[in-house]
């Protein structure tokens, strides 16, 4: 889904060239390297490598949480149709010095009703680590119940799912 979402702190935009250098900082966090995994993205070239990836491939749509006032980038959204699943993977990142003050569940909050009012798919899932408590908790908040192992991943992934 790509359009512009505002809620009451933060604006949620499609992804752009532009945006680079945030995601070469996103891309190496601790918190991104440890639950997501190294992306290999070294420098800002590279950043700008990986994002025309991400815009030129088919249903894959990554979305930036931003702070109002200030236009800040503070973390990503993305709603990706993966080749191995029947139904779309919703994820989320935040910069660690955004994270535990109610971003992510309000930014993630209004994009999945944004994606259930446009019927965006009967089932979304959401693709995590075992280990990733924050994300556990906050997909449970967001009303994702957990589905299963991921049995196709050499990583101990779970999956949880919610239907529209």
């Amino acid at each position: 889904m790509s359009k512009i979402i505002k809620t009451e702190r933060l604006i949620i935009r499609p992804l752009e060239l532009a945006d680079s250098l945030f995601i070469l900082v996103l891309a190496n966090s601790e918190g991104w390297l440890r639950f997501i995994g190294d992306r290999n993205i070294n420098s800002e070239k590279e950043a700008e490598a990986y994002i025309v990836t991400i815009l030129n491939t088919p249903k894959f749509y990554y979305n930036v949480i931003l702070i109002q006032g200030s236009h800040e980038p503070i973390g990503v959204l993305s709603f990706i149709h993966r080749q191995n699943y029947s139904y779309p993977d919703f994820g989320f990142a935040l910069l660690p010095k955004f994270q535990k003050k109610g971003y992510a569940e309000e930014a993630a909050k209004e994009y999945l009703n944004e994606l259930l009012i446009e019927k965006a798919s009967e089932n979304i899932i959401a693709i995590t680590k075992t280990q990733n408590s924050s994300s556990i908790d906050l997909l449970k908040k967001l009303g994702f119940a957990f589905v299963s192992k991921d049995e196709n991943s050499i990583e101990d992934l779970d999956v949880y799912s919610i239907k529209s």
